[in-house]
């Protein structure tokens, strides 16, 4: 397999090799792999907790259990006001 890198990134994978770290360039890549591995696997998980979390309140406002946006705004300020006066 072939892959073409930007020289930034060539740049950065020889002074990453050249300072020890890794023994190639092969083992940069590959590390770099891993990590981004990581990060999708990391946000598959998130983007399914956040599917969840939409399907609940999509049930709870078919149910009706859900609370008007202003008047939950205009209760909060007003005990921030309250607060505020004690």
């Amino acid at each position: 397999m072939n892959i073409s890198l930007t020289p930034e990134l060539e740049l950065f994978i020889q002074a990453t090799v050249k300072q020890g770290r890794y023994s190639s360039a092969s083992e940069v890549v590959c590390a770099a792999l891993q990590l981004l591995e990581e990060w999708e696997m990391k946000r598959l998980v998130q983007l399914e907790e956040l599917r969840k979390e939409i399907a609940i309140g999509i049930e709870q406002s078919d149910r009706g259990d859900v609370f008007d946006g202003e008047e939950v705004l205009r209760e909060l300020r007003e005990e921030i006001q309250q607060a505020q006066q004690s």
